[in-house]
């Protein structure tokens, strides 16, 4: 409880949009082309593969009016384009495509650009498009996917604990089990309800279009959220029989401490299945070497459940258990982390190779700095889980000793018992005749009077009436307590408390590195969009990326300017700003202007408008060639901005 509390604090105050896995690799007509007559379709090409909206294309004609479209599909079959059909009799001019998809990890991407039939229009249209992500939509729809991973750790991993470790006292494990299940339930049903609005990019008022709600029921992620909610309703009636008593042992008057193989089966088909709702609707269910990657992301996720919810687990009994959890159970728990900690590095390192690329990447790419934070902080959760099991260790060692000592205890006592016993017995044997002639009745004299009988009962010292408590055995009388078990014992909840804390920081840095864009997705995006053919008569655009920073919250990022063509004449502009995450950030404000100090030319001020979510114009006008200094100046907030400036070669 703890755990997921401190965590979806963390997460509410950092929440943000995330960064799809599908890169657009390329287009038909490219952007920025020239086409000499009117194409028949659009056709887009993504890293991987995308579900197709009913708005997944708008296109707008040189006079900013939307041309009608046919029905989007995947062209030729191929799950990882995009093509919708373009009318008859279109004008010539420049035309605006923007795009809406959703890509197979589940997250919706958009974009936009120009192409022109004939020749290029003197203005672009403005795009009149809403923003990628409607902000209360994206927070509630980010926050169930986080809730529903803390959730499922928390329920597999509570379980797990109970199962496989079998400590005594169960009765705090309720509570995580409970919670983990309603959580996990409720934020399956509020991302089912959410999806729609989510990949549409709307407010959550949308949520009750029963058409588009339908329409989410028939894609992969709506499929793995209802699959995901039968399971649950399963995992609550196996939860529901768990709770009978266990039967006897074979021979055995006892009942037996160890969870039934049917069961056990049960509980583990269960955990799969639920585990597989994530893989099949996330990033593992494309790209390359897909089985293996499921069968990793799968092992990935159910090692995580065991390891951070059983510890969850783990430090509820040590710290609310009526009585401390023997050594054996802690034990067991120990061996149940180690082999969760073997399959994460295994399964990490395949999954971190898969999305990272190359080794550069690491230092190049958003997703390889995230990497890299989480490699740091996994090593440190690995510390903190090697010191718990020394110290599980020595507390075992601790008790085996005490063990040891007792039963040594008992075993002398016993034998002096047995001493006195037989030293009792030769004295009785001795005094025999006498005892028995004492015992023996008297025979009354006939002539004597009867006298009555004295009842039964104490004599005045022999305290009060009643059966009196029977001396204690020697394994029953209470002895001071092991101060160095107690202090094992107490070192292991510290050393557990400390390892759930980096856990809290791991689990964060994990779900901001599932919403950031493999670098293998974005240098394969890149060397496509590199390798690509410039349009004949056309020249390429020039790419700048300027880095800024200034000491206030959101101060820090980049602006990439496209320059195109990048020459002497008109040219078109399009900036857009991303944060130091390398996500899309929108800047207040953002100018642009261009200086030739040789020449004493400038500044020209580029005249930069908002675009909904980046920064474009296109009649900038450079006259002559030579090298130009950009300079740009960006607001991050009311009163905070910065200027940069960077060099520019413009060819004749």
């Amino acid at each position: 409880m703890l755990l997921g509390t401190v965590l979806v604090l963390l997460l509410l105050g950092s929440a943000g949009p995330a960064s799809a896995h599908a890169a657009l690799r390329g287009a038909d007509p490219e952007d920025g082309s020239v086409v000499r007559s009117a194409p028949r379709h659009v056709t887009l090409a993504f890293t991987e593969s995308v579900a197709l909206l009913d708005d997944s294309f708008r296109i707008y004609s040189p006079d900013n009016h939307r041309v009608p479209l046919g029905e989007p599909e995947h062209a030729d079959g191929r799950s990882d384009t995009a093509r919708v059909g373009l009318p008859d009799g279109l004008d010539d001019g420049t035309y605006t495509v923007a795009w809406r998809v959703v890509s197979a990890d589940s997250h919706p991407v958009s974009g936009a650009f120009t192409f022109s039939i004939g020749e290029p229009s003197p203005t672009a249209a403005a795009v009149p498009a809403p923003p990628a992500e409607h902000p209360v939509t994206a927070s509630l729809y980010d926050t169930g996917r986080y809730l529903a991973y803390i959730a499922a750790a928390l329920l597999i991993g509570t379980v797990a604990f109970a199962a496989l470790c079998r400590p005594p006292d169960t009765a705090p494990l309720r509570m995580p089990l409970v919670t983990g299940w309603w959580t996990l339930s409720t934020s399956t049903v509020v991302l089912l309800v959410l999806r729609a609005p989510y990949e549409n990019g709307t407010s959550p008022a949308t949520a009750f279009d029963l058409a588009a709600f339908t329409g989410v029921l028939t894609e992969r992620p709506g499929i793995a959220l209802l699959a995901r909610a039968a399971l649950l309703v399963l995992t609550a009636a196996l939860l529901l029989r768990l709770r009978r008593p266990p039967l006897p042992r074979r021979g055995h008057g006892g009942p037996d401490d160890r969870t039934p193989p049917a069961r056990l089966a049960a509980g583990t088909a269960l955990a799969v299945a639920l585990a597989l709702t994530w893989a099949s609707a996330e990033h593992a269910s494309a790209g390359i070497q897909v089985p293996l990657a499921m069968t990793s992301s799968v092992l990935h996720l159910l090692a995580t459940a065991c390891w951070l919810g059983g510890l969850t687990a783990l430090l509820i009994v040590l710290f609310r258990a009526g009585t401390p959890p023997p050594v054996a159970a802690v034990t067991r728990f120990s061996r149940l982390a180690f082999l969760s900690v073997t399959v994460l590095v295994v399964t990490g390192v395949y999954q971190s190779w898969r999305g990272l690329g190359s080794w550069s990447a690491l230092a190049d790419s958003s997703y390889g700095r995230t990497l890299t934070v989480k490699l740091v902080t996994t090593a440190a959760l690995l510390l903190a889980a090697g010191l718990s099991r020394r110290l599980t260790l020595r507390l075992a060692t601790a008790a085996s000793a005490a063990a040891d000592t007792a039963a040594a205890a008992d075993t002398a006592a016993d034998a002096d018992t047995e001493k006195s016993a037989g030293r009792a017995s030769a004295a009785v044997r001795e005094r025999t005749p006498e005892l028995v002639a004492s015992a023996a009745p008297d025979k009354p004299s006939p002539d004597a009077p009867t006298q009555p009988t004295a009842p039964a009962g104490p004599t005045p010292d022999d305290g009060p009436p009643g059966p009196r408590p029977p001396a204690p055995g020697p394994s029953e009388v209470p002895g001071p307590d092991d101060p160095p078990l107690d202090r094992h014992r107490r070192a292991l909840r510290v050393s557990v408390l400390v390892e759930a804390a980096v856990a809290v920081v791991v689990l964060l840095v994990t779900t901001v590195l599932t919403g950031t864009l493999p670098s293998r997705a974005e240098a394969e995006a890149a060397a496509t969009e590199a390798g690509a053919a410039p349009v004949a008569g056309l020249p390429a655009a020039t790419v700048v990326t300027i880095p800024y920073a200034i000491d206030v919250p959101g101060g820090k990022g980049d602006v990439q300017i496209t320059l195109d063509p990048g020459r002497v004449g008109e040219n078109g502009i399009q900036a857009v700003a991303f944060d130091s995450a390398g996500a899309l950030d929108s800047v207040p404000e953002l100018r642009l202007s261009f200086t030739l100090a040789e020449k004493d030319i400038g500044p020209i001020d580029a005249g930069l408008t908002d675009r909904g979510g980046y920064w474009a114009t296109s009649d900038l006008t450079l006259p002559l060639p030579g090298t130009w200094t950009m300079k740009a100046t960006i607001r991050v907030s009311e009163v905070d901005q910065v200027t940069e400036s960077h060099s520019v070669r413009i060819e004749p």
